[in-house]
This record gives C-alpha cells, structure tokens and sequence, in this order.
C-alpha cells in the first residue's frame, strides 16, 4: 500500500493528510450546521475551531514524543516532523480542549453544550483519519488466523485501524441518535468519553505499537482514567439539571 497520494512539485502528498483534511472540513461544515440550529453564532464556532485544530495536532505530537523521548532526544527536526508519522489522538483531544476552552470562556458560552455540539463530529472525523493509518499499513495488531485479517510484512494482523473506525462510526450515530432526547447539557460527551475509552481500552490491548510507560500501555491506562472522567461528568451535570428543575418548580 503506498503512503504517498501523488505530489505536488515533488512535494508528497499522503493519504493520511488527505483523509485528516477531509475528516476536519467534514466537520467544520456539520459543526456549523447543527451550531445554527442550536443559536451558536457561526463566527464563535469558527473561533473555537481556529484555535482548537493546530493545538491538537501540536498537542498530538508532543504527546507522542514525550512517551517516546528516548528515540527523539537530541533531534528536534524530527520532533517537529510530523510527516514521519506519530499523532496521538490523546494528545490531540488535550490540545483541542485547551484551544477551545479559551474561546469557550472569551465569548462567555456554555461549556458543556459546545462540547456536546462538537463530539459527535469528532468521532466521525477519527473514524474518517482512521483510514490513514490502514494507508500508512500502522496502528494494526497482532497475528490473527480471523478471515478479516489484513497481511502486513508477509503476516495476517488484526486491522486495529479498522475495528476503531466502525467503533468511532457507530458512536458518531449513536450519538446522533442520543443529541434527539438529550436531557441535559454534557451528556453527550460524557458517553463520548466512556463509551470511546471502553472500546479503545480493548482495542489498545490488540495493537503492537503501542506507547508504553513500563509495563502498561499509556492508551489504556489514559482510557480507564476518562471512563472515570465520564461518569463523573454525567453525574455532577444530571444532578445539576435535576436541581435545577426542583428549583423551578418550586
């Protein structure tokens, strides 16, 4: 499978590029579709996306070297190099919540109801760049005899890209699906966390690439953590609704 979509003036153009692009312009147009409807203002969403997008894919690579410090210290070109490869959607989902939270704050809107606007987007758009890893033939697991294997080096693997982009896909409409009955403000990205890190935890155990600290992979131990974040989340903003609503009707 070649990386390189064509070029450019000798410039490679690669099909990871190709389908992150895609998946953001996707999302931005959706984005500020469903913004309309809900009385975002499409400027402040535009904002939000601005400042969110090139924090996480600064924030997906410098998560990515840090755990992974050993093999670039001392190169900061290939730090920097994004092109060799190295995104961590971790990383990148740090990156965009800070870049967001900071317009979010600046226009004095409402956090969770912008987060809830934005993730079932998001999971689309990872479902679509999950196609670049299968492009790049990374992000796959270990040996398999399932007739769904994909043959990497002359060996059959699991498609860990593939299992993650029909988990992303059908969060993406479950999601949909939930956004139709929400009953309060952060419910949709409280199930975002925990059904995305449930998924994610087990497909992590799969993959053979894995950034480890020690024994433990980080992608797990980081899923467990946001499962936690999750029912927190869905907890503390129900039961803000549900005291908000006994207020009332008093």
């Amino acid at each position: 499978m070649d990386p390189v979509a064509f070029e450019i003036f000798g410039l490679e153009i690669r099909w990871y590029a190709i389908f992150i692009t895609f998946a953001m312009l996707l999302g931005v147009f959706l984005v500020s579709k469903q913004g309309k409807k809900e009385g975002f203002v499409e400027n402040d969403l535009m904002d939000i996306f601005l400042c969110a997008f090139p924090l996480s894919i600064i924030g997906a690579r410098l998560y990515y070297v840090l755990f992974r410090y050993s093999v670039y210290k001392g190169d900061v070109l290939s730090m920097l190099n994004i092109r060799q490869g190295g995104l961590a959607i971790h990383g990148g989902l740090i990156g965009a919540f800070i870049g967001g939270y900071f317009i979010v704050r600046k226009y004095g809107l409402n956090l969770w109801k912008t987060l809830d606007l934005y993730v079932p987007y998001l999971a689309l758009g990872q479902a679509i760049g999950r196609w670049g890893n299968f492009m790049n033939q990374e992000a796959h697991g270990g040996p398999t005899d399932l007739p769904w294997g994909i043959m990497i080096d002359g060996v059959r693997v699991h498609p860990t890209f593939l299992y993650e982009s029909i988990l992303d896909f059908v969060l993406f409409v479950f999601l949909i699906y939930i956004r139709k009955n929400k009953k309060f403000d952060g419910q949709m990205i409280s199930i975002y966390l925990i059904v995305y890190s449930i998924g994610r935890f087990f497909i992590e155990g799969l993959r053979t690439d894995s950034l480890m600290i020690g024994s433990f992979k980080i992608a797990q131990t980081v899923s467990v953590v946001l499962i936690i974040v999750g029912f927190g989340i869905w907890i503390m903003r129900k039961n803000n609704e549900l005291d908000g609503a006994y207020v009332k009707r008093c």
